[in-house]
C-alpha cells in the first residue's frame, strides 16, 4: 500500500482549463508533472495559460516572479497518454464531462499505470463509482473534484467509491493537504457530492424567487452578496445554527421550510431562457440580466481580485 512519501510523480490527463490549472498547482508544490492531451494546440495553450496564471499570482503576492521558470520546468507535455502515466504515482483525469469518454480513459489508465498508482477523476457531478465500473482495478479509483479556478479555490472534494480502500482515501487526502489544498472527504458517492449540492440548493431558491416575481435577478444577487454571503467565509450553516441555538433554528424551519422551493425539475424560466438562446455571457450578455462586454470583463476581474485577496489573507492568518 502506498503512502504519501511514495508519491513522486503526478500525471494529468487533459490539458484544458482545469487540467493545466491542476498541473500548475502540483508543480508549484515541487512535484514533476506529466500533462497529456491528444491535441498539441491544447498543450501549448495550457502552458501559455499556466505561465500567465503564475505571473498573475506573483504580481499579487501569491508567489514570486523569479520562481515561474522553475515551476514551468517541472511540467512536461505529451500527446501519448502512456508516456505521461507510465511512471506516475498519482494520476488525475480532467477530460470532458462525458461518461463513456471517462470510462474509456480509466480503462486505458488501468492497464498503463503501475499497480498501486492512484487514479483520480476530476468530475464535478458524475459518479466515480460508475466511472470506475469498466476498469479492472476499481479499488484504486477515486474522485477528486477541484473547483474553478483550480489555482485559486482551495476546496477539493475527495469522493470515495463503493470499493475505495482507506489507504487510497488517506493518501489522496494527505497529498492534497501537502499541495496547499483544503480536501474534504465525501463519504458517499452521491450526485453533486457536497459543495455542488449546497450550491444548487441555493440556486434553486434564487431562480424560483425571480420566476415567481418576488424580486428581480439583480436584487436576489445583492440580497445574498450584501447579507448572508458576507459572513459565509467565517460562519457557515452548521456553525450559524450552533451560534444562534438549535431551538431557534428548529422554530424557524418549522415555519419557513414549507414555503421554500422544492421542485425536482429545473426552473421553467431557466428552460425558457435556454430555449430562446439567452445564455448569459456566451450569447452577447443576455441572461437573467443584460451585460455589456465591459461589465462582463469587470465582473471577471472583480472575481479574480476578490479571490486573490481572500487567499492572501487566509495564508497570512495561517502563517504561510
Amino acid at each position: 500500500m502506498m503512502k504519501l512519501e511514495d508519491v513522486k510523480k503526478i500525471a494529468i490527463v487533459g490539458g484544458g482549463s482545469m487540467g493545466h490549472g491542476c498541473a500548475m498547482v502540483f508543480a508549484q508544490a515541487g512535484y514533476p508533472v506529466g500533462m497529456y492531451s491528444r491535441r498539441l494546440e491544447t498543450l501549448e495553450k495550457g502552458l501559455e495559460a499556466m505561465r500567465a496564471d503564475l505571473t498573475f499570482l506573483a504580481e499579487r503576492g501569491l508567489g514570486r516572479l523569479d520562481e515561474v521558470d522553475a515551476i514551468m520546468a517541472r511540467v512536461s507535455t505529451t500527446q501519448d497518454m502512456a508516456e505521461a502515466a507510465a511512471d506516475a504515482d498519482f494520476v488525475l483525469e480532467s477530460v470532458a464531462e462525458d461518461m463513456a469518454l471517462k470510462q474509456d480513459v480509466f480503462s486505458k489508465l488501468d492497464a498503463m499505470c503501475k499497480p498501486d498508482a492512484i487514479l483520480a477523476t476530476n468530475t464535478s457531478v458524475m459518479s466515480p463509482t460508475e466511472i470506475a465500473s469498466t476498469s479492472k482495478k476499481r479499488d484504486r479509483i477515486i474522485g477528486t473534484h477541484w473547483w474553478n479556478p483550480p489555482f485559486l479555490i482551495p476546496l477539493v472534494e475527495v469522493v470515495q467509491t463503493e470499493e475505495t480502500p482507506q489507504w487510497v482515501i488517506d493518501v489522496t487526502m494527505d497529498l492534497h493537504k501537502a499541495i496547499g489544498k483544503r480536501p474534504v472527504h465525501c463519504k458517499k458517492d452521491v450526485p453533486g457530492f457536497i459543495a455542488n449540492r449546497l450550491q444548487h440548493a441555493l440556486w434553486r431558491e434564487a431562480l424560483s424567487i425571480v420566476e415567481r416575481g418576488i424580486a428581480d435577478a439583480k436584487t436576489v444577487d445583492e440580497s445574498l452578496k450584501y447579507g448572508p454571503g458576507l459572513r459565509l467565509p467565517v460562519l457557515a450553516p452548521c456553525e450559524n445554527a450552533d451560534m444562534v441555538g438549535l431551538d431557534l433554528t428548529l422554530s424557524i424551519h418549522n415555519y419557513v421550510l414549507k414555503y421554500l422551493e422544492d421542485s425536482h425539475e429545473p426552473s421553467p424560466l431557466l428552460k425558457e431562457k435556454v430555449e430562446k438562446g439567452e445564455l448569459g455571457f456566451k450569447t452577447g450578455g443576455v441572461g437573467y440580466q443584460t451585460w455589456t462586454p465591459e461589465e462582463q470583463k469587470a465582473l471577471r476581474a472583480r472575481l479574480l481580485g476578490y479571490l486573490t485577496k481572500a487567499i492572501r489573507e487566509m495564508n497570512e492568518a495561517e502563517g504561510k
